[in-house]
């Protein structure tokens, strides 16, 4: 049997997760996402990459997916094993969007190496995965790849030193995988390292005594404003107030993904967003004034997407219900909060008015936001087959509907990040 017939048959081409993680260079700002593919049904153990054929099958849809739509501007890398290499559906995959990462578990043999030089005169780009010594083998591989991704997890302090001089000397760009804490990222920073991929930046770190700024209070008792049925009137006066948020406002409802003709004036904005539209995107504005956080940056990113997903999962499961579609999308948008200001998260909520179904669901994870809040969180740490499967079920989504949900929410933050800077 063939390669892709093989691989082909591995995985039903609809029953398949779809996880993005996010890559960032030393300024913060994303410069790729790695794609990863997981079988439904797989256990929670098991590793994604162990069949990285079945991941070929999956890929060969990239063509049908649209590898704009999943990764917008930036790069996709993508895990590749001897199987999927030696391949013709390889090809499938845009050059100019990707880079093959060769697993671990790969023999740096004549006929791969051929291949690889193969590809690379095509112009695919190549990474080198998981990478915890500098061995021979590597050492057959550097010529030809163009990333060495380091798993910091797997290599101890003491030796990551040593490690990333050897590596620095091939001339190659390190990404350090796995930085999942502040403190490693800025051990990686110092080492070095180019590229950075976890979720360290997502990850709250609580600073005792932080009170949240004034702008951010601005946007908080506006957010309360709007959802307490305030006048027209007052709410207007409380945005033209603050010219920081009067223009962020414009700028944001101005992007591609808010619908409609341009809007000039502040009370055009207001008139014509609607109440619940002005409430969503002051719940974007705190991102992007929160310590000058910018609409490209990773966390941003992440909750607007989160934010989304929350909003078309409840329209998947009740298409009349506007008002459970905005509480979702209160939910994903502000899951993120406590990274954001450095608050915890309870004392964040103890600022600014939510329903009670939406903060049984940032608080413990509980209610179907909480549910819905869960899946997207395990969607992002690319885990948990099993689980992930049994969550949908509970809300009555299948996983083909989940993933189009996904792409469709990355094309809405992808329009509003690359319209809006």
């Amino acid at each position: 049997m063939h390669a892709e017939a093989t691989a082909a048959a591995s995985v039903p081409s609809n029953d398949f997760f779809l996880a993005r993680q996010p890559i960032l260079g030393r300024d913060q700002h994303l410069v790729a996402f790695e794609l990863l593919f997981r079988a439904a049904g797989e256990d929670d153990d098991a590793k994604l990459t162990d069949n990285a054929a079945a991941t070929a099958a999956v890929i060969s849809h990239a063509s049908q997916l649209g590898m704009e739509h999943v990764v917008g501007e930036q790069m996709a890398f993508v895990n590749v094993d001897e199987v999927v290499l030696m391949s013709d559906f390889v090809r499938f995959l845009p050059p100019h969007k990707v880079i093959l990462e060769i697993l671990e578990t790969v023999k740096p043999t004549q006929a791969l190496l051929a291949r690889v030089a193969e590809l690379k005169e095509l112009g695919f780009k190549f990474a080198v995965d998981d990478v915890i010594e500098h061995s021979p083998e590597l050492d057959r591989l550097v010529g030809l790849v163009d990333v060495i991704k380091v798993d910091v997890k797997l290599v101890p302090r003491d030796e990551l030193t040593k490690l990333v001089a050897s590596l620095k000397a091939t001339g190659k760009t390190l990404l350090a995988e796995k930085v999942e804490t502040l403190d490693e990222f800025k051990l990686c920073m110092d080492l070095g390292f180019e590229y950075f991929q976890g979720y360290y930046f997502a990850r709250p770190v609580i600073l005792s005594g932080k009170k949240i700024t004034p702008s951010e209070m601005a946007i908080l008792r506006l957010l309360e404003l709007v959802s307490s049925d305030a006048d027209a009137q007052v709410i207007e006066t409380a945005v033209k107030r603050d010219a920081l948020i009067s223009l962020n406002l414009l700028r944001l409802v101005n992007s591609r993904a808010a619908p409609g003709p341009q809007i000039e004036s502040l009370s055009q904005a207001l008139s014509q967003l609607g109440r619940r539209q002005l409430q969503r995107w002051l719940q974007i504005l705190l991102y992007t004034t929160a310590g000058g956080v910018e609409l490209a940056s990773p966390l941003l990113q992440l909750a607007t997407t989160r934010g989304k997903l929350l909003e078309l999962m409840t329209l998947a499961r009740r298409p009349d219900d506007a008002a459970g579609a905005d509480r979702a999308f209160t939910v994903g948008i502000m899951s993120l909060a406590d990274a954001l200001f450095s608050i915890p998260m309870p004392d964040i909520l103890d600022n600014v008015e939510v329903a009670q179904d939406v903060r049984m669901a940032l608080l413990h994870r509980e209610g179907e936001f909480g549910t819905m809040l869960r899946v997207v969180e395990l969607l992002e740490a690319a885990e948990g087959g099993c689980r992930l499967a049994e969550a949908l079920r509970k809300l009555g989504l299948s996983v083909k509907q989940m993933r189009e949900l996904e792409l469709a929410a990355f094309d809405w933050v992808r329009e509003l990040t690359h319209e809006a800077r």
